[in-house]
């Protein structure tokens, strides 16, 4: 799901400035643990996925309570989950190909987003900076925030395929950021904070997934990032609906407000086990909930301003569907609720949506959508029928059950 946040980060920065609605052309697109889920992990090699035994795939039929689904599971883990020992291959394997497939949504995102860096380039060459005022520069901190966020959570869940999918997303965006700081479309002191927080966010989860960070300045991480994403995500929903509601920053302040009382209070004790819990949630969600949103967004521009969807791309918003459906799978197989309602509502609203939309105001054919539709709910079935059969359910619906309520 992660980088469709890079995508939608347009979208945010459009109701951000306020600015009639058009669709720019660009490619883009955490939780933090309660205190005693806050130590570093030992440092143990990562084990790949198809020659994981069946003890330690016990940790991944864990479902994923949403409050806990910030909670790292350690490779030895045990599980109360018992699973026949005739099923222990069909669920290895199954393990391995959703692995695969979560590390296969590089190859859409990449092709997302390497056009506008092409694009950023040759105008830069060609003196032509004034082009580059086209792309939102705070959108895109928008969704450098986000990955960010979903950077630490799935680093913390050693999900290593994700883990890629993430980081190329944070790179991807910093270049288009520092192109954009090249252009003087975006202000250096901006520039040069956001430098500072890519290289140490970076720099910090690499040293935490191995095992060589100490607690502390991981909660301090944590609370960094839990303040920001709960900070943005009011003020980019506000946003959206601007001029239509007052244009104000009052919702991202009071949010920061919000934000910092609630992680001094779980930090000092002051929160009961739930609150703290929940605290430790936000950060993940949030970043999830914002990157929900940008569909939500979207759609609004194309009801107030139908003629600006010719400048949607359709095989824009066919590669966003793929990227985020491709995650779904291993989402559903993990249990793990956030991680599944982001990529589930990315590929469903904000690809197949858009493909909707700009079919409804006649910009792509009817074969278009058809092939779109047929695809997207054949995959998504494959994966709950698959899910089904590995589990030994007689129902997907037992598989949903367990993905939102556990076990």
């Amino acid at each position: 799901m992660a980088n469709s946040l890079i995508l939608a980060a347009a979208a945010a920065n459009k109701s951000l400035l306020a600015a009639p609605s058009h669709c720019h052309s660009f490619s883009l697109h955490s939780n933090c643990p309660p205190p005693h889920h806050s130590q570093s992990f030992p440092y143990k090699p990562f084990l790949h996925l198809h020659s994981l035994s069946l003890t330690s795939l016990h940790r991944r039929l864990i479902p994923v309570p949403a409050l806990d689904s910030d909670v790292p599971h350690p490779l030895d883990q045990g599980s109360a989950v018992k699973v026949k020992n005739n099923r222990s291959k069909e669920i290895e394997e199954w393990d391995s190909w959703t692995a695969k497939f979560s590390g296969g949504a590089n190859v859409p995102f990449l092709l997302l987003q390497m056009p506008q860096i092409i694009l950023n380039a040759k105008n830069l060459m060609s003196g032509n900076k004034t082009a580059l005022l086209a792309v939102p520069w705070l959108g895109m901190l928008t969704g450098l925030l986000g990955n960010l966020s979903l950077l630490s959570y799935f680093a913390k869940k050693r999900e290593t395929e994700v883990i890629v999918v993430q980081t190329l997303g944070v790179i991807s965006i910093y270049v288009v950021i520092a192109q954009l700081a090249m252009a003087e479309a975006m202000p250096l002191p901006y520039y040069m904070v956001t430098s500072v927080v890519v290289a140490t966010g970076l720099l910090l989860n690499f040293l935490n997934y191995f095992g060589m960070l100490s607690a502390g300045i991981w909660r301090f991480w944590e609370d960094f990032i839990t303040v920001c994403g709960l900070s943005v995500l009011p003020q980019v929903m506000w946003s959206t609906f601007v001029p239509y509601i007052p244009n104000s920053i009052l919702p991202g302040v009071i949010s920061f407000v919000t934000a910092v009382a609630a992680v001094v209070m779980a930090r000092t004790g002051k929160l009961s086990k739930e609150g703290v819990k929940f605290v430790g949630a936000t950060s993940g969600w949030t970043a999830t909930l914002l990157f929900m949103w940008m569909p939500v967004s979207q759609m609004w521009t194309n009801f107030l301003n139908p003629d600006n969807i010719k400048g949607l791309s359709a095989f824009s918003m066919l590669l966003a569907m793929i990227g985020n459906g491709l995650m779904i799978p291993r989402a559903l197989f993990t249990r793990d609720l956030m991680w599944f309602t982001g990529s589930t509502w990315a590929s469903l609203f904000y690809g197949y949506g858009n493909i909707l939309c700009m079919y409804y105001f006649n910009s792509v054919s009817g074969k278009f959508l058809l092939a779109a539709t047929a695809g997207l709910v054949s995959w998504i079935g494959m994966a709950l029928w698959r899910d089904t059969v590995v589990y030994g359910y007689s129902s997907p619906l037992r598989s949903l059950k367990e993905l939102i309520f556990g076990s």
